[in-house]
């Protein structure tokens, strides 16, 4: 059942991949016109940039605490995964001229700035802490499993909160399509994480 669940992820991070090449696609909302810096496109653009970076790190780091090769192959697919769309978006602002950085706090274009505390590196919600990462980087075996099965699930839930975001304020068509893809992959990831937890006699955190 895992098996096939990392396959239909796999699958389905193909599918995004190659939907996001082109901007016109018949039956699609939105606009192939480039956004404005101050657009939900651009904060999003920026920010699941910044969210991406921390799964793509968080991965790699389990990779080399843990043998566990259903862990190692999951952390793999996340990390090959957000960095392919990590670079998307940052190409994606270089396509339209704007700034990969901005002066407002992190999930303004949500109109939850007022969320983003940046307490401890966590710049977004779903993000872990700085002491949080560098506790990963100390733990091996199944405590390593475990905690970055915990962390990234709730880098996910934080994630598909951002993707519906941009799902619903997003008018660039083809970053619309992108969000909608990492929303149906990441709740898809969520619930395989559970599963991999309940396992190893843990649940994902409060």
């Amino acid at each position: 059942m895992r098996q096939a669940g990392l396959i239909a992820g796999a699958a389905a991070t193909v599918l995004v991949a190659a939907g996001a090449i082109s901007y016109a696609v018949a039956g699609d909302e939105g606009s192939d016109r480039p956004p404005s810096a101050g657009s939900a496109d651009a904060g999003f653009a920026r920010d699941m940039a910044v969210h991406h970076q921390q799964a793509v790190e968080m991965s790699y780091i389990v990779r080399d605490r843990t043998d566990d090769e259903e862990v190692r192959r999951l952390a793999y697919d996340i990390a090959q995964t957000q960095a392919n769309q990590r670079g998307m978006l940052l190409g994606w602002l270089d396509l339209w001229e704007l700034p990969k950085v901005s002066a407002d706090p992190p999930m303004t274009w949500m109109g939850m700035g007022d969320a983003a505390s940046g307490k401890d590196g966590a710049l977004m919600p779903g993000m872990a802490t700085n002491a949080e990462m560098k506790r990963l980087g100390t733990l091996s075996g199944k405590q390593a499993e475990v905690f970055y099965l915990q962390l990234m699930t709730d880098h996910h839930k934080g994630g598909v909160h951002m993707a519906q975001g941009c799902v619903r304020a997003c008018e660039v068509r083809v970053e619309k399509r992108l969000a909608r893809g990492m929303v149906e992959a990441q709740e898809s990831e969520i619930a395989l994480m559970a599963e991999m937890l309940e396992e190893r006699g843990a649940a994902p955190r409060p």
